[in-house]
Order: C-alpha cells, then sequence, then structure tokens
C-alpha cells in the first residue's frame, strides 16, 4: 500500500508511521477490493491505543505486566492501558431486578438448541452447474416415487444412490443439533413428523437429498436460576464495554487528530 494514497495520521502532534499502519491493518478484515478499509480500521485503532498511553502517562500510572497463560505476557504499552481501564471504568454489579429483567424479556434466548436424528438421500450436484442440478433433480424425484409407491425402503435406496458416506448405514446421519446442518435442511426437518420422509426434493449447496425425519427433542427454556449467572456475567461486560468506550470518546473529542476520523460509535 503506497503511503501517497493515505493521509499521515498525527496524535497530537505525535506521527503514527505508515508502516505501523500496515502492519497492524493485517489484523483487520476487509474486501479485497476495498483495502482502504482495512487501512482505516488500523488507523483508528492505533489512534485510540495512542491516546490511552497518553493518557495513562498523563495520569501517571504505572503497570506490571501480567502472564497471560499459553506463555504470553503482556508487554507493558497493554499493561499500562489495562491499568488505565481498570482505574477509569466503574465495575457495578447488576442488580437483582435488572438480571431478572434481562431474562424475562426474552427467555428463548437460552433455550437449549433442538435435537434431531435424521438420514437423507444425497443426489450430489455443486451449486451453479445447472446441467448437474436438473440431473439429480431428475433423480430424486425418481426415487421418491419409487419410495412413495413402497418399491423400495428407504434404506436400500441409500445405499445404492446416495453420494454421502452415510449411505453405508442406510442415510442414517445420527443424533445432531439445529445448526449443524444446511438451513433448508433443517427446515425441511421441522415440516416433518417423526418417521415421514419429505415428499419433496430438498436442495441445498451440496445438492438434492431426500430427508427423513426418525426423532426431533425441541430444546427446553431453562429457568432462570439455571441462566443467573450467565446473565450477570453478560451484563456486567456490556456495563465495563459502554465504559470503556465513554473513555475513548471523552479521549477521542478533546484530542487534536489529523488523517483519522470517528463516527458516531467509534467504530
Amino acid at each position: 500500500m503506497a503511503e501517497s494514497f493515505f493521509p499521515d495520521v498525527v496524535v497530537n502532534g505525535c506521527r503514527i508511521p505508515h508502516a505501523a499502519i500496515a502492519a497492524e491493518a493485517q489484523n483487520h478484515e476487509a474486501p479485497r477490493t476495498k483495502p482502504g478499509w482495512a487501512w482505516r480500521k488500523a488507523a483508528r485503532a492505533l489512534t485510540v491505543r495512542a491516546l490511552l498511553l497518553e493518557e495513562a502517562a498523563r495520569r501517571g500510572l504505572d503497570a506490571i505486566p501480567r502472564q497471560l497463560g499459553d506463555g504470553l505476557r503482556e508487554d507493558g504499552d497493554e499493561a499500562l492501558i489495562r491499568v488505565l481501564l481498570e482505574a477509569s471504568v466503574a465495575s457495578e454489579a447488576p442488580s437483582e431486578k435488572q438480571l431478572r429483567a434481562f431474562y424475562d424479556a426474552a427467555p428463548a434466548r437460552f433455550r437449549a438448541p433442538t435435537l434431531y436424528e435424521a438420514a437423507h438421500i444425497l443426489f450430489a450436484a455443486p451449486e451453479g452447474d445447472e446441467a448437474a442440478r436438473n440431473t439429480a433433480r431428475a433423480r430424486a424425484t425418481e426415487a421418491l416415487a419409487a419410495l412413495m409407491k413402497g418399491d423400495v425402503s428407504f434404506e436400500a435406496l441409500a445405499q445404492a444412490e446416495s453420494a454421502c458416506g452415510s449411505s453405508a448405514s442406510g442415510g442414517r446421519l445420527g443424533q445432531f443439533c439445529a445448526g449443524d446442518r444446511a438451513p433448508e435442511f433443517e427446515a425441511a426437518l421441522d415440516r416433518l413428523k417423526p418417521g415421514a420422509f419429505a415428499r419433496e426434493p430438498v436442495e441445498t449447496a451440496f445438492g438434492v437429498h431426500i430427508v427423513r425425519l426418525d426423532a426431533r427433542a425441541e430444546g427446553e427454556t431453562p429457568p432462570f436460576e439455571m441462566v443467573r449467572e450467565r446473565i450477570r456475567l453478560a451484563l456486567e461486560k456490556q456495563a465495563w464495554t459502554r465504559g470503556a468506550r465513554d473513555l475513548v470518546a471523552e479521549l477521542v473529542a478533546r484530542a487534536d487528530l489529523r488523517g483519522v476520523e470517528f463516527d458516531a460509535a467509534l467504530g
């Protein structure tokens, strides 16, 4: 990335080297066609880091780096930023009323995932290959007709026709949780009663399937007491994040910055 493409970033009179921003940019995702997005994200990240270190120095803070585990250890700057945030961001525990209100607002968010037991017959066809898709649809339609007439069992048809490794076990996929399979596949299972197979082929990125539901166990919503600690930790994390964001917003607002911009959300 040529330096001339991007302006110098200056934070309260101190220039952040282009090389440092280029190195940081590797840690930020951006579309291949828009490399400038990663550069701008990196410039903002290094600006925030510079402002936090400057504030720590202004307050005369000192810090001893901590061991982070797995052989990792904070460097001096990371330790200073941690100490600054610990000193600046209040960590107020949420009240019992707040915990309960969070749970009552949407108890279903804590529900365990649905558990399925299913089988399928796959007629493989890559996405975008319409000729292969048409062939797979025709084969699946023919196989479904044979199943509905009772001319062949699901297991025998899977062993003879399925392009999936599960064919050896009659197409049985065993148990899996909601979210483990393609959305179209699971949507078809949700429309079936245990023991039934879909009367229409089901298409996914892998091809065309004949789908059978063997069993389904709906996830249960745990009582408040079982998730109370999870809620407490989540609300404390939210509060800490808001406090840290407020501190950064304050530092940005009073800083003299060139070559970098922050939106309303400091993103």
